[in-house]
């Protein structure tokens, strides 16, 4: 006897209030190494040297006059770093020679050391893992497409989302990184296109995306005040449009409520990974704490104050969350709303079972998005040469592997899509052993 449809799909547990003031993470999400709750600087950990990047345009120019220098030389100092992406005194000859270096050793130290760079796709996408001052790895990328260069910036060393298929998220968090080591990706990589070290010939950087190793939002102060430094104009900042910023999150819905309030009109990307909170409990462990329901009216909250749309990042997973009634129950939850799909062919991470969908897999899921009327895409999936996944690059230096799945990833009980290939998939589904 075939199962019975419900007369309604299983949805999210509804929004409640209690999100807007919770404590803290459920359990199994970690803070930090050592139980410290991961900022620069927090017990036990040496604080990141104050940089300009750091502080607002004010407070480099109390900086700069501390030093015994008239205050308009923090606007100098600022523009050799944002505009002109100097990096050697000597260079910086609108200052005064006696000055040079020591304003520079003040207030642009050394944070981040590159280690090691690979590059593919003919050298235009590059990725680099850097150290910080003190042993902390970090990875970014930058990507060069046709008429725009994107850089993916790391707001955290490591993360403690734990999310079971991301190389980052096995290996725990170090720490929360400063504004400044997070700019410093960015400008980085701006120096590289400005002195033509990518092909191409020179450029600049149009589009940052918070989507390296960390949750950006649970470094709340120092990322928003890195999107700050990012869009702000010389010489407090870079310059970059805050249309070409997105900033990604597990969904950590009161801090998308703070963010709402900044006044920044960044684009927020939701990792969502799964419309239904079976699946999403198991592949993003926050959603024990705030679920599918409360995450996206957060997100459409979001979109309402800023009038941006939101991008809803889904890794397709093979046989765990890629099934067609489950793209039928995301179409039905988006539908309507100011939301835009980026369907995430999975990068593989070494070790870990995790692979991504069979391209007839992807090709339904995508038919099953755009038959609600949803907007959708695939990403360009680039870097695989590279370790392109977050974390990957770490992992490989010395870093702890990712671990398989504890289960496959079931749809609920007597729930069955209204499309005829996903009545044929119903059944336990599997993992590629």
């Amino acid at each position: 006897m075939s199962p019975r449809r419900p007369s309604s799909p299983p949805t999210a547990a509804p929004a409640s209030a209690r999100a807007a003031d919770a404590p803290g993470l459920p359990p199994g999400l970690t803070a930090g190494r050592n139980g410290s709750a991961g900022r620069p600087g927090s017990p036990g950990r040496p604080k990141p040297p104050r940089h300009l990047a750091d502080l607002g345009l004010p407070e480099r120019r109390a900086a700069v006059a501390e030093l015994g220098e008239r205050p308009f030389r923090a606007d100098q100092l600022s523009r050799q770093y944002f505009t002109r992406l100097a990096d050697d005194p000597g260079e910086m000859t609108d200052l005064p020679q006696s000055s040079r270096q020591e304003l520079a050793d003040a207030l642009l130290p050394r944070l981040l050391t590159a280690e090691r760079e690979l590059a593919c796709d003919d050298g235009t996408t590059r990725k680099t893992l850097w150290r910080t001052f003190d042993g902390a790895y970090i990875e970014s990328v930058l990507m060069r497409y046709p008429g725009r260069v994107t850089m993916c910036v790391s707001s955290q060393a490591g993360c403690g989302m734990a999310c079971p298929f991301c190389a980052t998220g096995q290996a725990g968090l170090t720490r929360n990184l400063s504004t400044a080591e997070i700019v410093e990706q960015v400008v980085a990589g701006a120096r590289a296109l400005a002195r033509g070290q990518v092909p191409g010939g020179p450029g600049r950087v149009s589009n940052v995306v918070f989507m390296g190793m960390g949750e950006p939002l649970a470094n709340y102060r120092s990322v928003v005040q890195a999107l700050r430094r990012l869009t702000e104009p010389a010489p407090a900042g870079l310059g970059i449009s805050a249309r070409g910023v997105t900033v990604s999150t597990v969904g950590l819905v009161p801090a998308i409520g703070r963010l709402a309030a900044e006044g920044l009109p960044v684009t927020l990307a939701v990792s969502l990974h799964a419309p239904d909170d079976e699946a999403r409990d198991e592949l993003v462990p926050v959603n024990r704490r705030w679920k599918v329901a409360e995450v996206l009216d957060a997100a459409w909250r979001y979109a309402d104050v800023t009038g941006r749309r939101v991008s809803i990042e889904y890794a397709l997973i093979r046989d765990v969350n890629d099934q067609a009634w489950r793209a039928d129950l995301l179409g039905g939850l988006l539908a309507g709303h100011l939301a835009h799909v980026n369907l995430i062919p999975l990068n593989p991470t070494p070790g870990s079972r995790w692979t991504a969908s069979r391209p007839a897999a992807q090709d339904e899921f995508v038919a099953g998005l755009e038959a609600h009327g949803v907007p959708v895409t695939v990403r360009d999936t680039r870097g695989r040469e590279i370790d392109g996944a977050c974390g990957q690059l770490a992992a490989s230096s010395g870093g702890p592997t990712p671990l398989d799945p504890p289960h496959a990833l079931r749809a609920p009980r007597g729930y069955i899509a209204d499309t005829p290939a996903a009545r044929r998939a119903q059944g336990p589904d599997s993992l590629d052993r």
